[in-house]
């Protein structure tokens, strides 16, 4: 049973990067440097709590989410093709404008500088497994790999609108956000706590193919269930632990990003 407790954490964790990981995908293999995903999870996050907290309906929470999403994914699209400005700038903006943007809604919204209050969401009021897999989102988490790579490699549409593969992305991604805020009944300030980052390296470490980025999305889960579980433990100072996560993820992509090769339009103005 503790095998299998630890196996459903592993699953609950990885849900976000596997949405943001998802999005970086469809993003990158159409040219378009993903380093937004952070600020993709986070107004979605906000979007989410907000459409749930004035509906009452988590669903509306999820829509909502995904239009947050859509819109930081159109700006990513429309300053990186439209006006062909440098996509590593672009990203760093946009992640800054979402946290700017969010925390001043919080306080204008919530009236709170940290977090807002409870809503309707999915998960975590009850406890084991039933709780955690009857939210929605995580079956659409765990689908959403093997989706994309069908989509991208199966049918003949693929990525040749790169707009459109931005715009999706900012979506997708976003939905990594909508599940955390959903999950937790609520909004905290900078919730997403860098795991846009993370879902970037699970992305270079996958070499930029869907299924094998969800595998590494799930080696990151895993390391962050075992820094929870030492921490229970309390056989190592805390602060050591909480650093599990980040140094594997610099670990990785020191041995890894000069051995992976990118898709051959990354970060160029036209494809």
């Amino acid at each position: 049973m503790k095998l299998f407790a630890i196996l459903e954490q592993t699953v609950r964790i990885a849900i976000p990067y596997l949405f943001a990981a998802a999005g970086g995908v469809l993003a990158e293999r159409a040219g378009i440097v993903s380093l937004t995903l952070e600020g993709f999870m986070l107004s979605g996050a906000f979007a989410a709590v907000l459409g749930s907290s004035l509906t009452g309906n988590p669903w509306i929470g999820i829509l909502c989410g995904m239009l947050g999403g859509l819109i930081w994914g159109l700006l990513h699209a429309l300053a990186s093709i439209r006006f062909r400005a440098d996509q590593i700038v672009v990203g760093i903006a946009l992640n800054l404008l979402a946290v700017g943007t969010t925390r001043l809604f919080l306080k204008l919204i919530f009236k709170s500088s940290s977090n807002s209050g409870r809503v309707a969401g999915f998960g975590g009021e009850g406890t084991g497994a039933l709780a955690t897999f009857q939210n929605p989102l995580l079956w659409l988490g765990l689908l959403i790999i093997p989706i994309l790579a069908f989509w991208i490699d199966r049918t003949p549409f693929g990525l040749r609108v790169r707009a459109l593969a931005v715009a999706m992305s900012g979506v997708v991604a976003a939905l990594g956000g909508v599940y955390l805020a959903l999950d937790q009944h609520q909004f905290t300030d900078e919730m997403t706590a860098g795991r846009g980052f993370i879902a970037l390296a699970a992305i270079i470490t996958g070499s930029w193919r869907p299924l094998r980025a969800g595998v590494a999305c799930l080696v990151f889960a895993a390391a962050e269930t075992l820094q929870i579980q030492l921490q229970t433990l309390q056989l190592i100072p805390s602060q050591i632990v909480a650093t599990i996560p980040y140094v594997l993820t610099i670990v990785v992509l020191v041995g890894w990003v000069g051995r992976a090769t990118p898709p051959a339009a990354l970060g160029k103005s036209e494809a």
